[in-house]
């Protein structure tokens, strides 16, 4: 199939015989049979399914501690592996380490649940998900490569502190009176945004940039969409008017968190790409710092939300991000169509109505559409 695109690139004049050629042995030298690998993988996952199902037949049929052996020595090989091999295992393929670590990390986590099913204890979800994130830690941020780590790790902390959110929140209002730590819960909630400028600073300073600007991407994700649920939250009125998780020094501390990581990455990485990117974090630090004024305001929460979004394509726009620019002219207009139901909820009960509902959203779409058409950057500009 390559070689075919190559031999019509010639053929159109886009490449001499020559460039061909070395493409052509290039590609030759490089080729993987990927139908063959195909049946490899097919084969290895008949006999994964096979263990796993004779592993489940026999479940209770094994001693607890024998079973708790078998998870340790897996983890153990596993830890081997990485500190024998893990130098030659990506000069071959970095993807292999990087399966090795994630594989690694799920067997960690997993033998915290293996451990409260044989012992039969339990405790609240965050203190596993702490250990966790204590005990692998360290080995993802050493020896991750890409994205499945990355992902791995940011999301494995923001459930972590979402957790300790909710289960500190409910714990504390059954056992006493007092009001819970709102202010430490917030914290907890905005500390996983401080990926982003650890990884700004070590992405240009590592043998392994993709892996920290993965961590970056996610930590600026997660602020982005933390900010627009918060704005989602302010049109439905969720606010607290007085002291609970969502109160406005709640809020400051969270959006604070989200400022000073946008100021970070910004000074971090102070090119092009780093300056938008800490803009971006920083304007979804602010908004959420003052969502709750805009609180069961419909318009004003849909003006916070667009105004978020606007910005975040503008930065796309300076920065050449084309898919990040196009995203977010998507959700402007989604959010349009969603405004113009709010304020006209009662058009929708009649037909008429709902004729101009619908033509509204094929505006709205077209209008998106065109913009998205004719401002985006060129497929050239890629989000760093």
């Amino acid at each position: 199939m390559v070689t075919g695109r190559i031999a019509r690139w010639h053929e159109a004049g886009l490449i001499d015989a020559e460039t061909r050629d070395r493409l052509v042995a290039y590609e030759d030298e490089h080729s993987r049979p990927l139908a063959l690998w195909a049946v490899f993988g097919i084969g290895a996952l008949a006999i994964g399914l096979g263990l796993v199902s004779l592993v489940a037949a026999n479940w209770e049929a094994v001693p607890g501690q024998v079973r708790l052996a078998l998870h340790l020595a897996l983890i153990a090989g596993a830890f081997a592996g990485l500190w024998l091999r893990e130098d030659r295992l990506a000069a071959a393929s970095p993807w292999t380490v990087e399966a090795l670590v994630f594989v690694t990390a799920a067997l960690g986590l997993t033998f915290f649940g293996h451990l409260g099913q044989v012992y039969q204890t339990s405790a609240p979800l965050w203190e596993p998900l702490a250990g966790w994130l204590l005990l692998f830690g360290p080995l993802m941020l050493l020896t991750g490569r890409a994205w499945p780590v990355a992902a791995a790790l940011v999301g494995g902390a923001i459930w972590c502190a979402w957790e300790y959110n909710f289960a500190a929140s409910g714990l504390i209002r059954r056992a006493s009176n007092e009001e819970p730590p709102y202010l430490g819960m917030a914290l907890a909630t905005a500390l996983p945004v401080l990926f982003a400028p650890l990884g700004a600073f070590l992405r240009a300073r590592s043998a392994r940039p993709d892996f920290w600007r993965r961590l970056e991407q996610l930590a600026l994700v997660y602020a982005v969409a933390g900010a627009s649920i918060m704005a989602a939250l302010a049109s439905l009125g969720a606010f607290d008017t007085a002291d609970g998780p969502l109160d406005m020094p709640s809020q400051l501390v969270r959006g604070a968190v989200g400022l000073v990581a946008g100021v970070a990455v910004a000074v971090l990485r102070p090119g092009l790409s780093g300056r938008m990117s800490g803009a971006i974090m920083g304007g979804a630090g602010v908004l959420v710092a003052v969502a709750s004024v805009a609180n069961d305001i419909d318009l004003l929460a849909a003006a916070l939300f667009m105004a978020l979004w606007a910005g975040i394509a503008a930065a796309a726009l300076i920065a050449g991000w084309r898919g990040v620019f196009q995203l977010a002219v998507g959700v402007i207009a989604l959010r349009l169509i969603v405004l113009s139901f709010e304020l006209a909820s009662d058009l929708l009960l009649s037909g008429f109505g709902l004729v101009l509902s619908g033509l509204l959203v094929l505006g709205i779409a077209w209008c998106a559409w065109r913009v998205s058409r004719r401002f985006a950057p060129d497929e050239a500009g890629k989000a760093e």
